[in-house]
């Protein structure tokens, strides 16, 4: 799509902050992110949603995840990490190309979560 940005992105067409690359992923830090290293993973092919992405991919995409949450630890910026997803516009999804934010969690960020305690 010509004018989505993540698509830009991924042409190298918009600047970004490249933290994970593979044959069919591409992972950068979200510039609005919620903390330092708040990242996003996005299919290099555009998908408009979770939905509409090959399951096929999910293997791969399971991969580029757990590496960009894993260099989060390792590069000391987290201690754990939220994936998140907003499929579709009622969900909060405002890029209409799939993409997943890695947020990475310390112990008392402020940050809230999910989980009931």
């Amino acid at each position: 799509m010509d004018n989505c940005i993540f698509c830009k992105i991924v042409k190298g067409e918009s600047p970004c902050k490249k933290v994970y690359e593979s044959d069919n992923f591409f992972g950068f830090l979200d510039k609005y992110g919620l903390v330092d290293g708040h990242s996003m993973v996005i299919p290099k092919k555009h998908y408009k949603n979770f939905l509409d992405m090959p399951a096929s991919l999910g293997n791969e995409l399971i991969d580029a995840l757990k590496e960009v949450g894993v260099n989060l630890i390792k590069e000391g910026k987290a201690e754990a990490f939220n994936i998140l997803v907003n499929n579709g516009e009622i969900a909060g999804q405002v890029v209409p190309h799939l993409h997943f934010h890695v947020i990475p969690r310390k112990r008392d960020d402020g940050l809230k979560g999910f989980a009931r305690n």
